[in-house]
């Protein structure tokens, strides 16, 4: 993906040397033109990286910023290829995934069928089917963790901690170890998450969801909110039960 942004205080040809060399350490820019009559850059990169690193990557003297017709370009998060698709077309790869460990659970109780036992098993293979997805891609997940959930973007260490958590929480769920504690966690973790994903839906942003990491490019919707919620009542269901 290629963006363009303005850059001030490039006087000559070494100013503009200088802003190619600072920009060009940054992981996953693979190239920077330079233009030094109209004060822009164009910059390509693998993955989107937050203008603030951008800035900070920079000399003070240099002062980078968005042009206008950016913001168009990252309402879009990379969904060229599947802005055209029905939601349901997009969101296919996580209805599967929920379809698969919804069945799991109901085959592994089905002789002897108690809702606890559902629930502990269908908890415990959702976040380590969902934590696999993010494990493949533990550098790029944070940075997109962190545009909607609350705490990731106050504290990014939480972003990078966050797939462990979620398989640290699906084998006490598959164990029945300190089952209640893994409830509470679950639901404080998944409560922080649904405020964001809210606040997503409500002002219509058209961002990526990271439920499943970086690996599939699902787009944030209702169903990710419905997903959340559902494994926040099975949460308070269980809480209720033993205590």
């Amino acid at each position: 993906m290629t963006h363009t942004y303005k850059i001030t205080g490039m006087t000559c040809g070494n100013c503009k040397a200088s802003v190619e060399k600072y920009l060009g350490e940054i992981d996953n820019i693979t190239n920077i033109s330079v233009n030094l009559e109209k004060g822009e850059a164009e910059i390509t990169m693998n993955k989107y990286i937050k203008t603030n690193i951008l800035k900070d990557a920079l000399p003070e003297k240099y002062i980078l910023s968005e042009k206008k017709e950016r913001k168009e370009k990252i309402s879009a998060i990379d969904f060229e290829a599947v802005s055209e698709k029905s939601k349901f077309e997009q969101l296919k790869p996580l209805f599967l995934i929920i379809f698969y460990i919804t069945t799991a659970s109901i085959l592994l109780n089905y002789k002897d069928w108690n809702w606890n036992e559902f629930m502990l098993n269908f908890m415990g293979l959702f976040f380590i089917v969902f934590s696999f997805f993010k494990m493949l891609d533990l550098k790029g997940f944070p940075d997109s963790f962190r545009m909607y959930d609350p705490l990731a973007k106050k504290i990014p260490f939480y972003g990078k901690i966050y797939p462990f958590i979620e398989t640290a929480l699906g084998l006490m769920f598959l164990l029945h170890y300190e089952i209640n504690i893994a409830l509470i966690i679950t639901l404080i973790v998944l409560s922080i998450t649904t405020i964001g994903v809210t606040k997503t839906l409500l002002s219509k942003k058209a961002i990526k969801c990271a439920c499943l990491g970086t690996a599939l490019k699902l787009p944030m919707t209702e169903a990710t909110f419905i997903e959340n919620t559902i494994m926040i009542v099975m949460a308070s269901l269980m809480l209720l039960n033993i205590f």
